[in-house]
């Protein structure tokens, strides 16, 4: 089975419990997600199976948009609820205004330490596993954008919040420095992803929901034309299938402006990504057989 399908993550199970049901569902033992979603967390988690796999890496720059509530008081080592609380809890008294205009700050392009409980590798071992063993992990600062921050609400020591992010940023981490910016210490107590680049919620499935599908799975896959909507579409002939399906250059004169292009057999079937290399001469450089 090939293709994209979006998937509502439920709270409680990992990104990998969600790819592990998804195999169990189809058949495709070929399955990987764009983006981790902590356990906590919930909503848009896009799925690639079988041959589209391939396209992970024409996703790996999308943004994530999510909402959320922090809550102030105390930090945790993880930066959200399922952690252990760093110290007592300060008990603050904040005012809307206040934790807006400290959130302000977390705007544009910023410099993020990502928690140490993450799936950042350090020495090629995941983060969170050097630190559920106590031992020192030692991560680098990244260089993220965040596009958009917003508290919504206050009430008592929680806020809600909106939040649009490049790829690689932690919301968590957002929270952890938040709080110390605040004076009092915060972490994340709930998060839901309700877009991943142009994938929303409105195209996502439940597990259960895909469940109830049955042999029928297949009609949740989106159609591959929609995929990667950036670049045109174009069905070609026999011909140029075949030289296309052997590594071979094809001219593509209609496309002399675009610099890669989704070719296809038919209406449906995406036979590989031609990138233009000169003029109208485009050399596939991912082929799905």
């Amino acid at each position: 089975m090939n293709g994209l399908l979006v998937v509502d993550k439920s709270g409680g199970m990992t990104s990998h419990d969600v790819v592990s049901r998804v195999r169990r569902l189809t058949g495709e033992k070929s399955v990987g997600h764009l983006g981790t979603l902590d356990p906590m967390a919930t909503g848009v988690l896009p799925l690639l199976l079988g041959k589209y796999t391939r396209l992970a890496q024409f996703f790996s720059t999308a943004e994530k948009t999510y909402t959320g509530t922090i809550r102030f008081g105390f930090a945790t080592d993880t930066y959200d609820a399922e952690g252990i609380p760093a110290g007592e809890d300060s008990l603050p008294s904040l005012e809307l205004e206040q934790v807006r205009s400290a959130a302000s700050r977390f705007h544009g392009e910023i410099e993020q330490m990502p928690p140490a409980f993450s799936a950042k590798k350090v020495g090629g071992v995941p983060a969170y596993k050097l630190a559920r063993e106590g031992k020192p992990v030692e991560l680098k600062a990244v260089k993220i954008c965040i596009h958009q921050f917003s508290i919504d609400t206050l009430e008592g020591n929680s806020a809600s919040f909106q939040m649009t992010v490049s790829a690689g940023g932690y919301v968590r981490s957002v929270a952890h420095e938040l709080g110390q910016v605040l004076g009092c210490g915060a972490h994340l107590t709930s998060l839901r992803r309700t877009r991943a680049g142009v994938f929303g919620l409105d195209q996502a499935w439940t597990l259960d929901a895909l469940g109830g599908l049955g042999t029928g799975v297949e009609t949740a896959l989106l159609h591959p034309r929609n995929l990667l909507a950036e670049m045109p579409c174009v069905s070609v002939d026999g011909i140029a299938l075949g030289r296309l399906r052997n590594g071979a250059q094809v001219n593509l004169a209609e496309f002399s402006d675009a610099g890669m292009v989704k070719v296809f057999e038919g209406q449906r079937e995406l036979v590989a990504i031609g990138k233009r290399v000169a003029g109208t001469l485009f050399q596939p450089i991912v082929v799905m057989g």
